[in-house]
């Protein structure tokens, strides 16, 4: 059974116009601390909020620690190099916008750890079917698209998660972000899914 928790509602929505958006983004913790990213500042990427992705870090804690983290929908790779910098292994990132793809992997030479990454410019739905995460660590898996897919992909998007709960080794994480009107208990069956509210942002972190 999912746990809500209400958390103070942040002041800015995440889909303001262009005018209201910044292009900053770093890296929040971990060794890489501190250390931009380049980000256009395009819409379409939507990168988690640093506070929101503060949070969700101190969440798992240790639990990133000797994954590999598999970044769905990545942009411009934000939440993967994230966990690279606080102790993932390596790093899977699918993204299909090729400009988008482009400036990730830049991020990933400009960190330094791009013989750790794998940037895979695909559509996510169609690369599920393939799986192509090799070794044998748990995965740290990241499902942050835009929150339309909630409504209108909703069966895609479940049966995206679900494929990889399935797949997924012993000890793997899952972090999904979605936003309210996305209902958290159709979420595939795990021993417990901690459901967060950082509004409009809701995060459910489930362990296998």
């Amino acid at each position: 059974m999912a746990r809500h928790r209400k958390n103070p509602v942040e002041k800015h929505d995440r889909h303001a116009p262009p005018e209201r958006q910044t292009a900053a983004l770093r890296i929040i913790g971990g060794e890489l601390g501190g250390r931009k990213l380049l980000y256009i500042g395009h819409l379409r990427t939507r990168p988690m909020k640093d506070r929101v992705r503060e949070a969700v870090f101190n969440l798992l804690g240790s639990d990133v620690t000797g994954k590999h983290a598999v970044d769905l929908f990545a942009g411009t790779g934000a939440l993967g190099l994230e966990a690279i910098s606080r102790g993932a292994v390596r790093a899977t990132f699918v993204e299909q916008h090729f400009p988008t793809a482009r400036i990730l992997r830049q991020n990933a030479a400009l960190l330094s750890v791009a013989d750790r990454c794998k940037v895979d410019s695909a559509n996510v739905f169609s690369w599920v079917e393939h799986e192509p995460i090799d070794g044998a660590e748990p995965w740290l898996v990241f499902c942050s698209p835009p929150y339309a897919y909630f409504v209108e992909r909703q069966a895609d998007v479940l049966a995206l998660l679900g494929k990889l709960v399935e797949r997924a080794p012993a000890q793997s994480v899952f972090v999904v972000e979605s936003d309210a009107r996305f209902d958290t208990g159709l979420l595939p069956a795990l021993p417990h899914w901690d459901v967060r509210q950082y509004l409009p942002a809701v995060v459910a972190i489930g362990r296998k």
